[in-house]
C-alpha cells in the first residue's frame, strides 16, 4: 500500500483516479531559484534512477510535470510545511519556505515505486514510474528532529556519514548531531591544537583503527546536509569525555602528565583541568576549540555535552561549565547540553539542554532538565530507553556481521513497539509541549564498527521516533496506529532494500520478501503486532 513515515498531518488517496506517470517528456517546473535548487537536489535522485533528462525549468506545468512552488500561504505558514497534489493531470508541491519544498519531495520520493533509489537506471519498475493519485497536507510538530551518530568511539567516513545524511532526509529529519569528541578520540581538525588530530585521532574503541575530519571533509559535510535541509550539529564533549585532548597535551592534565590514549568503553574517568595553574591553557584551549568548530558550523548550535564527568569536583564542573558555555556564545552559537549541564544556574539564557534519561525519570535528571527552561532555554528529549538506536533488540538477533550488537543498560533491550509507543509531553514534569524544541535519537557506537552494522541497529527504529517528532500527536487529532504504521514501514523497508541498507527486519511487520534479503529470524525483535 502506498503510505509515507512519517505520517502526514493529511493524507487521502484517490482510489480509482488516475496515476500520475513519469515520461520522457516530464519535467520539474519551478517559480523561481529556491524552488529550482530544491528541484536539482530531488532531480538527480531521479533522473540516476530513471535515465530520463528531466530539465528543470519556469512556465506552466503540465500533465506529465513535476510543479514546486514556493508562495507566501502556500503550507499555512509554516516554513518546513507543504501540500502535494498527484494524479492524471501532474504532480505539484507547494510550500511556503525551500525547506518544506524539500520534504515534499521526500514524500513524493516515498510514493514512486521502490525502485527510485537506485544509483543507475539498470531496472525499471513493471509497472512504470507511477505516483498513485492522491492529497497530501503535512507540517512538522517539532522544530527539531534529529539522530546523533557517536564517530568518537568508532569513526566513521565522510562518504558513509553523507550516506546516513541522505536516510535521514527521507524521513524528514533536520538535524544531525555528531558526537565528535570522547575518551577514545578526537574526530575533527583543529589548527590551533594540531595534535588533537595526531595522537587525538589515532584510536577508538578496541583499537581498531582511528581517523578524523580535515576542516575540508567537515564542510563538505556541512554541506551536503544543508542541500538536504539538515542542520549540523557539533559535539565537543566537555569537560568530562576528553581523554583522547588529555593524552595529545599535557598542559590539559593537573599534574601535567598526559594519559595514555584509551581504547576501552568506561567513562566518568577524565576531565579536563579547573585549577587555577592550568586556568590560561584550559581557556586557550576553550576558545580555540569552540571558536574554530563554530566558524566551520553555519548552524545555530554547539553541542559541549556535559554529561558523565564523575572526575570532575561539583564546585569545578560549575566553573568549567561557566567558562566552556561563555567561550560558545562568544563565538557566536547557542549552546546544547546534556541535561547534567542544568547542575548550573547561570546558563547562558537560551540554552538547550538535551534530556538523556528514562521514559520515567532518574535521580535529578527532571530537575536539571527544568533547569534550563527556567533560565530561558528550550529541551530536546532523548530518553535512553526508548529513542536509544544503539540498545539491544529483543532476542538480541545476530547482527549482519556475526555477532550481537548493541547495549541493555537503558532497561533494555527495545523493541519497535517501544521506540514507537511514548509521547513526548509529561515525560518531565513541568516541561510542556511548548518547551520541547524537538527529539533526537543517539547512536552511540563502542559496539558498532561498521556500515552495516550501524544500518542494523538504526533501522527501522528510527523510523518511529521521526514518526513522533514530525507527525501530531494524538491529543492534537493524529493518529498512533501500530498496524497502520507496520504497513507504512513495510512500504518504507522496499526503499531501504533498494537502497542496501542493511535494517533490522523485526517481527511484525509485513516486510517485502525480495529474493537477496534473508528472512526474518525466529527469535527477532518482538517488534509490532502482526496483523
Amino acid at each position: 500500500m502506498p503510505g509515507i513515515i512519517p505520517a502526514p498531518t493529511s493524507f487521502e488517496l484517490h482510489e480509482g483516479a488516475a496515476p500520475f506517470r513519469l515520461d520522457d517528456g516530464s519535467r520539474f517546473v519551478v517559480n523561481g531559484a529556491e524552488a529550482a535548487a530544491v528541484a536539482e537536489t530531488f532531480a538527480g535522485r531521479v533522473r540516476a534512477a530513471t535515465g530520463l533528462e528531466l530539465p528543470v525549468v519556469e512556465g506552466e506545468a503540465g500533465a506529465s510535470d513535476i510543479g514546486l512552488v514556493i508562495a507566501d500561504g502556500a503550507s499555512g505558514g509554516s516554513p518546513e510545511g507543504y501540500t502535494l497534489e498527484s494524479g492524471g493531470d501532474g504532480v505539484r508541491i507547494a510550500a511556503d519556505a525551500a525547506a518544506g519544498l524539500f520534504w515534499g519531495t521526500q514524500s513524493l520520493r516515498q510514493l514512486l515505486p521502490p525502485e527510485i533509489e537506485r544509483a543507475d537506471a539498470s531496472r525499471a519498475p513493471s509497472g512504470g514510474w507511477t505516483v498513485p493519485a492522491a492529497s497530501v497536507a503535512d507540517s512538522p510538530r517539532f522544530a527539531y528532529r534529529g539522530a546523533m551518530l557517536d564517530v568518537a568511539r568508532h569513526f566513521f567516513a565522510v562518504e558513509d556519514v553523507l550516506d546516513f545524511v541522505d536516510r535521514l532526509s527521507l524521513l524528514k529529519l533536520n538535524a544531525l548531531h555528531l558526537h565528535l569528541t570522547d575518551d577514545q578520540g578526537w574526530r575533527i581538525e583543529i589548527e590551533s591544537w594540531p595534535e588533537l588530530t595526531g595522537i587525538g585521532a589515532s584510536t577508538s574503541v578496541g583499537g581498531v583503527g582511528g581517523g578524523f575530519y580535515t576542516m575540508d571533509d567537515y564542510r563538505c559535510i556541512v554541506e551536503y546536509a544543508a542541500a538536504r535541509f539538515i542542520t549540523i550539529v557539533p559535539e565537543i564533549d566537555l569537560p568530562g569525555h576528553t581523554n583522547a585532548a588529555l593524552s595529545a597535551y599535557p598542559e590539559l592534565n593537573c599534574d601535567g602528565v598526559a594519559p595514555e590514549p584509551y581504547e576501552g568503553v568506561e567513562v566518568g574517568f577524565s576531565s579536563l583541568c579547573a585549577s587555577p595553574e592550568r586556568a590560561e591553557a584550559t581557556d586557550r584551549f576553550l576558545i580555540d576549540v569552540t571558536r574554530e568548530v563554530a566558524e566551520l558550523t553555519p548552524g545555530p548550535w554547539l553541542h559541549l555535552g556535559g554529561d558523565e564527568s564523575l572526575a570532575t569536583p561539583h564546585a569545578d564542573y560549575l566553573d568549567l561549565v561557566h567558562r566552556m558555555t561563555r567561550a560558545a556564545v562568544a563565538a557566536g552559537k547557542t549552546v546544547i547540553g546534556w541535561h547534567e549541564l542544568g547542575a548550573s544556574t547561570e546558563l547562558p539564557r537560551g540554552t538547550v539542554g538535551q534530556y538523556w534519561s528514562h521514559v520515567e525519570p532518574e535521580a535529578d535528571a527532571a530537575r536539571f532538565t527544568r533547569s534550563f527552561v527556567e533560565q530561558g532555554g528550550r529541551v530536546i528529549l532523548s530518553p535512553a530507553d526508548v529513542a536509544y538506536l544503539d540498545m539491544k533488540y529483543p532476542g538480541d538477533p545476530e547482527g549482519p556481521l556475526g555477532g550481537t550488537l548493541g547495549l541493555d543498560w537503558a532497561k533494555g533491550p527495545t523493541s519497535l513497539e517501544e521506540a514507537y509507543g511514548w509521547e513526548p509531553v509529561g515525560i518531565v514534569p513541568g516541561i510542556g509541549e511548548s518547551d520541547i524544541l524537538g527529539i533526537e535519537a543517539p547512536v552511540w557506537t563502542e559496539t558498532i564498527a561498521t556500515v552495516p552494522e550501524l544500518e542494523f541497529m538504526v533501522f527501522p527504529r528510527i523510523a518511529a521516533i521521526a514518526e513522533i517528532a514530525w507527525s501530531p500527536s494524538v491529543a492534537a487529532g493524529g493518529s498512533r496506529s501500530e498496524a497502520d504504521f507496520a504497513a507504512r514501514l513495510a512500504a518504507l523497508g522496499t526503499h531501504l532494500d533498494e537502497l542496501g541498507v542493511a535494517y533490522h527486519r523485526v517481527g511484525g511487520v509485513p516486510w517485502a520478501m525480495p529474493g537477496d534479503a534473508p528472512a526474518p529470524r525466529a527469535e527477532a525483535s518482538a517488534g509490532l503486532p502482526a496483523h
